[in-house]
């Protein structure tokens, strides 16, 4: 659903609205909870269009936890069955154990970020 992603990559609250438009224009139907949901919690996601580019592209790329799910899901899909619960703590600590050594990468652009971050969050940067 391509007219999702226009919304959530919106550079700004409203060009964000008007795409959430057009995609309940084609797909209301068919996805009525995912656009009630967007339009239910507006308030919300309308703070993230304050922020730079770079800023949400870390808010984008840095969600761990659904990464981490998304992993045990790929690991765990094909198996039906697992002999006992320490086969199954196993097979996630490898999987796991593996996504973990890609976190070690730089995230790109860091410097403008940390800048924009500085500039947004000064009272946190104070301390340093």
């Amino acid at each position: 659903m391509l007219e999702l992603k226009e919304v959530y990559k919106a550079p700004t609250e409203e060009a964000a609205l008007l795409n959430l438009d057009i995609l309940e224009n084609n797909w209301a139907n068919k996805y009525s909870l995912v656009i009630r949901s967007w339009k239910n919690n507006q308030n919300n996601i309308s703070t993230f269009f304050k922020y730079p580019q770079e800023i949400e592209t870390v808010i984008y790329t840095t969600n761990a936890v659904v990464t981490v799910h998304r992993q045990f899901r790929k690991v765990t899909k094909n198996r039906a069955l697992f002999p006992n619960v320490d086969a199954l703590k196993k097979m996630l600590y490898l999987a796991y154990r593996d996504l973990s050594k890609k976190w070690t990468l730089p995230i790109q652009n860091w410097t403008l970020i940390l800048s924009n971050f500085s500039d947004y969050f000064k009272e946190r940067f104070d301390e340093y």
